[in-house]
């Protein structure tokens, strides 16, 4: 059973006549004839009674007519619903960001891809590099943000560079006038977020690097409970600038002396499946989202760091 030998016997049973059931799916009379014929073959049974010239349906074409139109009905269904999607107007992105991303830098362009795609659903997973890696592996995500260089080699994964960033200090207390250097940290409580934080790890090697490790008053957070943390006061933290600059007037930020640390942030997707067309749509408005290039400063960022 075809498709079209069911839309040319749905033609015939709604006219009553070969001839302008014919003209109503463009195609000669005889080729209509030839494919109801074949139908009836293949279904073992007529469908139409032809006496006296009147074209009326049988009771096998009685049974057939409305699950007919229900497959025709469902197939213009898919055809929509595919059409759709591939016009970005249906469809779903699943993309997993770590938390300090999810606070800076997604929001804005979520908020254009939602305006100008809003029949498309984002999922948003949050979570370390790590994380993020072994979901994407997987087949959980189509896309994800995560930090270079990745905690394990990964040649199933093509990688984009997005941006580079600078990490600043934020605390409660007023900040010193110059930057602050790493060996400054030495004798100061921290605030620290919890294993497998991208930013946790890059704060101890730092610190380890200048012979101390860093003392920690609070461990274990989240980004915005290290940063209530810091605003009651308990210790310093060391976070991305484009959070510290959507942080509130009620931190202080101050830069870190040169060479300072910097974190480079890539779009990440499995190299054996290409993104969806939807997941493609956000990875192009990401990667606009580099504003003139990779490299964003603190300053690029507009965190009115001082120092």
């Amino acid at each position: 059973m075809q498709f079209q030998q069911l839309l040319y016997f749905v033609a015939v049973a709604e006219t009553r006549h070969f001839t302008r059931a014919a003209e109503r799916v463009h195609v000669s009379q005889p080729s209509l004839s030839q494919q109801i014929k074949a139908l009836e073959q293949e279904l073992g049974a007529e469908l139409f009674s032809r006496a006296r010239g009147n074209i009326a349906l049988t009771d096998a074409g009685e049974a057939l007519l409305p699950l007919a139109r229900r497959i025709l009905a469902d197939t213009e269904t898919a055809r929509i619903e595919v059409q759709e999607l591939a016009q970005l107007k249906r469809g779903r992105v699943r993309l997993g960001a770590t938390p300090s991303l999810c606070t800076g830098l997604l929001p804005d362009v979520l908020r254009a891809f939602h305006d100008l795609h809003p029949g498309i659903e984002l999922l948003i997973e949050e979570g370390g590099s790590h994380d993020l890696v072994r979901e994407l592996a997987r087949g959980a995500l189509d896309l994800a943000l995560v930090v270079l260089p990745l905690p394990t080699p990964s040649p199933a994964l093509t990688t984009v560079e997005l941006l580079r960033e600078d990490l600043v200090v934020v605390s409660s207390a007023p900040a010193p006038r110059r930057p602050v250097r790493i060996t400054d940290l030495r004798d100061q409580p921290l605030v620290m977020f919890r294993h497998g934080y991208d930013l946790r790890e890059l704060t101890v090697a730092a610190c380890r690097a200048e012979g101390f490790e860093p003392t920690f008053t609070v461990e274990g957070g989240e980004l915005d409970a290290v940063l209530g943390f810091v605003r009651a006061g308990l210790g310093l933290a060391v976070v991305p600038a484009m959070v510290a600059g959507r942080a509130g007037r009620d931190l202080r930020v101050t830069a870190l002396a040169r060479p300072g640390l910097r974190r480079t942030i890539a779009l990440a997707h499995r190299s054996d499946v290409a993104p969806p067309r939807a997941a493609r749509e956000l990875q192009r408005m990401l990667l606009a989202s580099r504003r003139g290039g990779p490299d964003r400063t603190a300053a690029a960022a507009g965190t009115g760091v001082t120092g």
